[in-house]
Parts: C-alpha cells; structure tokens; sequence
C-alpha cells in the first residue's frame, strides 16, 4: 500500500472544501501541501447546482437590512433552535465572505445604478440575497474558485477518489485517511493533523432530490462510524419548488427567487392556495410551503402544482432565471403558459455532523464544512440562502485554525491504524453484482420517501426502521469486499437510519420536522412503540 502525508486533507470539493483549499494554498506555512480528495469530478457536487445566491447583510450599501434583522429571520425560520452565537458569528462575517468571493474573482449582478443587487428569498425581511448572473450563482462562485484552485501549486487534487475509512489511533486521534482511488481500483494510506469533512449533503437516501448523485452522506458515515457527535439528522428540509420532472430521480431546482420576484403557486384548478396557509403566503419558511403544496396536492389528487410566473412578465422572467428557463426548454415546458410545474422535492440537510464554532469535532484532529456539519446556524428549518453562506464564513474560518495547527503526526501506527490498513491491504475489490446493490438502493430510496419524508408518524418511522435494518442485514453477507456502489449503500444506510431514529425521538413536530400523530400517548397505547426499543436507540 502506498503511503503519503500532507499538511490537510480536504475531504469534498464544493465550495466548502473549494474555498478552504484556496484559502489554504494562500499560506507558506503548510509544507507538506493539502490534498482536496473528490467523489467525482471538480464541479459534480450540489454547490453549482444553487440557483438562489448568497446572503450578504451589507447595511452601508443596503440600508434598510441589519445584521439584527437577518438574525432574527435565521431564528424565526429555525423555529428557535440556532445557536444564537454562531448565528451572529455567521452574521456578522456575511459582508467580507462577498469580498473573498469578489476577490476570488466572483461576479455579483449589478443593478442599474452598478451597485450591488440585493434580491428577496422567503422568509427573509429584507432583500439581502447576492446573485450571478440571474440563477447561476453557485456555478458562478464554484467556477471561480475551481480556477483559482487548478492553479495552486501546493493543492494537490484526486478526482474519483473516495475515503474508504478514517485512521484513529487508540487514543481517539484522527491521523489520516484511506484513500479508494475508482480508476485503477487501489488503496493509499494518507497521513494529517488536519482532516476536513466537506462532503455536502445526504439526498440520495430519498426517492426524488435536488441533490447530484453523488449526495449519500458518505462524510457523515465516515465520520459517526469513528464516533463522532451527530446531532439534528432529523431535519430535513424538502424544497417546495422542484421542477416537476415524471420519473425522474434527480429533479432540477426552481428557485425560491422566483417567487421573491412575484411568482405565485397556483393549483391545477388555477386556484391561488398559499395565502390559505401562512400570513407570507409564497414565501413562508419553506417547511410551510413544502408541506402545503403537499396537501394541495393530496387533497385534489394532483401530481404536481404550478408556478405561475405571468405576475413577472415571461420575458423579464428570461432574462431575471437563465438557468431555470434552459431546464424548462430541456423538459419540454412551454414558458408562454406562464407556468412552471414543481412539486416538494429532498433537497438540504440541516442535521449532521456536531461541530463547535471553530468547526471541531469531538475527535481530534477531525474538523467538518458545509452541509455535512452542524452548526447551530440553522436550527429546525434552513433560512433560504443562508447555506452557501456558511459554506464560506466556516471555511474561512477554519483556514486560520489549520495554519495555526501546521504538524504532520508520524508515519509510525499504533495497533488500532495498523489493523485497519491491514484490511485494506488484503481486500478483494468490486467483486460484487451492482445491480444487486442498485435494486437495495432503489428499496432504500423509496422505503425513505414513503416513511420518512415531508411528513413522518410513529408508524411510518418504525416501518422505516424495520425496512433499513432487513436491508443491511443483506449486505452484511457480503464479506472482505469493497467497491464503490457498496461504499454509497453502506453510507447512505447509515445515514437513513440516523434520519429515521431521530425522527422518531423527536415527538413533536417543529420546522422541517413535522410529525402528524401528535397524541404520542394515545398511539403508545395502541401498541405502535412496541418496536422502539429494537429499532431506536
């Protein structure tokens, strides 16, 4: 096995661990370089897939914003479950993380006055939202730091290369990684002080996501299997408005931005139907909005409902949504209707793995970024925007921790390292039927989506439980193998049931976590919790 060591390793390659890895490269002081370690390819995860744009509380250009009022708005969407300090952290540092990104070369739109052009998302009182040419923002931001990265000469890249599993030692100290290269099907042993998790976030458990294929929780596994704290998996935010594609796994995003420019949702009746639901009507936190067109939809058997963008104007809409208007041409949606069809689809993950406001773990060594960690920032429900946001205040953040923290540990293993390379030294690879795999996936996905999705009960997450527990005793049989499609499934299984179990201790609803059985009681009596003690922990 072949064995190296850098400075960092930089675990994803969205805008997290893209950001990081630049801010990084900038610094003398790491001699042994860093390595940005990607599932796919630059550019394949969900960071340039965010149309909305950046949250950036610039009072002295946007005077009717605040930082208090954008920390309010992160509350109230959190249902009160943020962190109220790193709420403020994030806040507070929101209008340098736009010059960073300027900085990187960012391009925000301008408005007619060639000042910065603040747009409106739900939930938000004030527009504060930063975006790139239209839609495009997080293409925009994950362009320009894959440049810059590209031409670092301290950055190494693997590009289809995966962590098979975290290096601790006895003393519960991350050392390193190994590192599964797909192409040519080896293993490395890698060494660092400093490992970062930025592997975005978890939609591949569900049936229909905004997510990449390549979101199946892989660093939150990785990451708990170690023992690291895990907190908030049962929040899972479901977007109102994805693009309503039949048959589709992976839906495109329409974004929330449409509606702050005046879109409204409209049912196949043409009925006008959020206003029922919330005083904000349209742009109500999007839990509300998720779970009403839910209901609008099951109450009156419609497959999905529609966005009608006429209040706009079509051309205006265009030019305003480049990115959603190719999709729809793609789909073959006609524009001059004036509506776009969408319904709720998995889309954010606001739990994950447990980290304090310097992005730490409880293990050492070991830091998480991005969606995969948890910060405290969200609380119950994602304040739209607020995430590419954090993805740059954590990793910038964070790249002065690291500097500071620039010791390489020994190559020497103690037993409990040891033990684990050995395995990897003597593993047979991808002798296993994929199409097995693919068809446990499949029962995954939609074992999820039926269960444990916008809505959840006693039942149904006990069903849940019970199903994910039949699926992994089926891959347990497969012994001393490792390939890829199976590192995903093994993941993605454990993610899932951290979801389901969560969800099930949570008994009551709040945010994007809602519960329809509130008489917790009533159902305890009727015998529904008489798996909880062997499903849940």
């Amino acid at each position: 096995m072949k064995y190296s060591k850098y400075s960092a390793i930089i675990v994803g390659s969205g805008i997290s661990g893209l950001f990081l890895a630049n801010k990084l490269s900038e610094s003398n002081k790491l001699d042994d370089g860093v390595l940005l370690i990607t599932k796919d390819k630059l550019f394949s995860g969900s960071s340039a897939l965010a149309q909305g744009g950046i949250v950036s509380v610039i009072p002295e250009i946007n005077k009717e914003d605040s930082i208090e009022s954008h920390i309010k708005d992160t509350i109230i969407a959190g249902c009160g479950l943020n962190d109220l300090n790193v709420v403020k952290f994030v806040s507070e540092n929101s209008a340098d993380a736009a010059q960073e990104l300027i900085r990187y070369g960012v391009e925000f739109d301008k408005n007619d006055k060639n000042s910065l052009n603040f747009t409106l998302e739900g939930a938000h009182t004030h527009p504060r939202i930063l975006h790139s040419q239209g839609d495009s923002t997080g293409r925009v931001i994950e362009q320009a730091l894959c440049q810059r990265i590209l031409q670092a000469d301290n950055v190494d890249i693997y590009e289809n290369a995966i962590v098979a599993e975290l290096l601790v030692d006895s003393d519960k100290t991350c050392k390193g990684v190994i590192v599964y290269n797909n192409i040519n099907s080896t293993f490395e042993a890698i060494y660092s002080s400093n490992i970062i998790l930025a592997t975005g976030g978890i939609g591949q458990i569900y049936k229909t996501t905004t997510n990449p294929a390549v979101s199946t929780g892989d660093g939150i596994a990785l990451a708990y299997n170690i023992g690291a704290e895990v907190e908030n998996m049962e929040f899972v935010q479901f977007h109102p408005t994805a693009l309503y594609c039949k048959d589709k796994i992976s839906m495109p995003l329409v974004s929330e931005s449409a509606r702050g420019e005046g879109a409204k949702l409209v049912d196949l009746n043409g009925d006008y139907f959020a206003k029922n639901y919330h005083h904000q009507a349209d742009l109500a936190p999007r839990d509300v909005v998720a779970r009403a067109i839910k209901q609008q939809m099951e109450e009156n058997n419609f497959e999905y409902v529609n966005l009608d963008i006429s209040q706009i104007g079509i051309e205006k809409f265009k030019k305003r949504f480049p990115t959603i208007t190719s999709l729809c041409e793609e789909n073959n949606i006609d524009l001059s209707s004036g509506l776009i069809p969408v319904v709720p689809c998995e889309h954010y993950f606001m739990g994950g793995i447990k980290v304090d406001i310097n992005s730490k773990t409880n293990i050492k060594n070991l830091y998480a970024i991005g969606e995969c960690s948890s910060t405290g920032l969200h609380g119950a429900n994602r304040l739209a925007s607020n995430s590419l946001l954090e993805c740059v205040v954590f990793a910038q953040s964070l790249a002065d921790i690291i500097i500071q923290n620039n010791q390489i540990p020994p190559n020497k293993n103690d037993e409990k390292i040891k033990t684990v390379i050995d395995k990897y030294s003597q593993i047979n690879v991808d002798l296993v039927n994929d199409e097995y795999i693919q068809e446990l996936f499949i029962q995954l996905k939609e074992n999820m989506s039926q269960n444990v999705g916008i809505t959840r009960n006693v039942e149904s997450l006990n069903r849940a439980l019970f199903n994910i527990n039949n699926i992994q005793s089926k891959i347990k049989k497969i012994n001393n193998v490792f390939s890829f499609k199976l590192y995903e499934l093994q993941n993605a299984l454990c993610v899932a049931k951290l979801v389901a179990q969560s969800a099930l201790k949570r008994n009551n609803s709040i945010g994007s976590h809602y519960r329809n059985d509130l008489e917790i009681e009533q159902n305890k009596e009727k015998g529904l919790y008489k798996n909880d003690k062997i499903l849940a922990k």
